[in-house]
């Protein structure tokens, strides 16, 4: 299957390029103060040779932007994340999607906060803001699969294709995961066997991890790739893996500026992307640190290696 990309962390692109960045609003700040920025960004991923692009609605929560602002402009606000990205894929010289992004609307990291019938109406809002301008629904950095259940609900059948993309624990042993003596898991601590059931039983065209070590993903797509093909269903595999640095408790993402790795410059990344792409996944980009630079490597270099 050919190599598909996406592209990398809007948050810290836009503080690298100079936009309105400060918590908690974290990257809604821009869409709130300076939209253009969010516009900027996009480009420069476009530009990068990403095939896909995601709305800059990750943070348009209530634990970034506010329970009021949420209630009274949320629904706004993803909706001009939705044009935005809409904007910068009509006006590529190639093929971009659009992909919705529909975050863990209480919590990043936090599946012991979920609740099903409190993330329903904010998960509806940011659907009916994004739904005029996404090609396919990114459920992201989903730390369990009752995450991934809202995610499908809110959706009420909306026909386009459904990506699920789960975090996963990376405060666990990661030499053991390498090594194949753990497997790794979601951060809820349940199965990658699981989560791909739930994801085939919600119908789910793409199946990625993200926001979690480089060094964990591997055995997480060569686990999902056998537990696929048992079922023998058709699911695309993907991947993309932040740059923090290893976090070994446990809390809330975004809830601080993490470090980043400095052996994840374009080169060292792209080396994991290879062996992603080895093991089985067709989707390939960045989460958070993930830059233009990064993305223009797999567009170019890793992506003529597998197609």
């Amino acid at each position: 299957m050919a190599l598909r990309i996406l592209d990398g962390g809007m948050g810290r692109e836009l503080l690298r390029i100079g936009a309105p960045f400060k918590q908690p609003e974290w990257s809604a700040l821009a869409l709130i103060e300076a939209p253009d920025y969010v516009r900027t960004a996009h480009d420069s991923f476009v530009r990068a040779g990403a095939d896909f692009i995601t709305t800059n609605s990750y943070a348009v929560v209530p634990f970034h932007i506010g329970e009021a602002r949420f209630a009274a402009d949320g629904e706004r606000l993803a909706a001009l994340a939705g044009q935005l990205a809409r904007d910068a894929a009509n006006a590529s010289e190639h093929p971009v999607q659009v992909a919705g992004s529909l975050p863990p609307v209480l919590g990043s990291y936090r599946p012991d906060l979920f609740d099903a019938e409190a993330s329903a109406p904010l998960l509806r809002a940011l659907v009916d803001g994004l739904s005029p301008y996404v090609d396919v629904w990114l459920g992201e950095t989903l730390s369990s699969t009752a995450e991934a259940q809202a995610a499908h609900r809110a959706l009420n059948g909306d026909p386009r294709p459904l990506w699920l993309s789960f975090t996963l624990d990376d405060t666990a042993d990661i030499d053991a995961i390498v090594k194949g003596e753990l497997a790794p898991t979601l951060r809820s601590g349940e199965s990658i066997e699981a989560a791909l059931a739930v994801a085939v039983s919600l119908g789910a065209k793409a199946f990625l991890f993200n926001c979690s070590q480089a060094e964990i993903m591997e055995a997480a797509v060569r686990l999902a790739r056998a537990a696929r093909d048992a079922r023998g269903v058709d699911l695309e595999l993907g991947v993309y893996a932040n740059t923090f640095e290893p976090q070994r408790q446990r809390g809330a993402a975004n809830s601080g500026l993490s470090a980043l790795r400095d052996d994840l410059q374009p080169d060292g990344y792209a080396v994991f992307a290879r062996r992603w792409a080895d093991a089985g996944a067709s989707i390939i980009g960045g989460c958070c640190g993930i830059g233009p630079e990064h993305i223009a490597l797999l567009s170019t270099a890793v992506r003529a290696e597998f197609n």
